[in-house]
């Protein structure tokens, strides 16, 4: 239907609405686990791109600066989560190999040095 029709769409009810973005939180969440774990064991950063999880980290913290100023603690935490990991995999890529090494021996024992 068109804008000007008068139709009214039904708006969803407010535990779909809490479903469907807690699930939305969840993922992006999880969503950087993967990678990282990967770094940990494989100590491999080289095919990672720093200025695509630079940006990344810079919208993440402009999303939790935003969560807090509207106090938004579902936007504060999901936002603050994906920072730390995408800031994590960023500190990753940058590090020099003793260094990522240690980190990762830190994490991860019995991963390959």
């Amino acid at each position: 239907m068109s804008a000007g029709s008068g139709a009214v769409l039904a708006r969803p009810s407010m535990d779909i609405i809490t479903i469907i973005g807690s699930l939305a939180a969840i993922a992006s969440m999880v969503s950087f686990t993967p990678q990282a774990w990967k770094i940990i064991k494989s100590r491999e950063t080289k095919d990672l791109s720093a200025v695509m999880y630079g940006i990344t980290c810079v919208g993440f913290a402009l999303w939790t600066s935003y969560g807090i100023l509207l106090v938004q603690w579902p936007i504060i935490i999901t936002n603050t989560v994906c920072l730390l990991l995408a800031g994590f995999i960023l500190t990753m890529k940058l590090l020099p190999r003793r260094a990522k090494n240690t980190v990762a021996d830190v994490l991860d024992p019995d991963a390959k040095s």
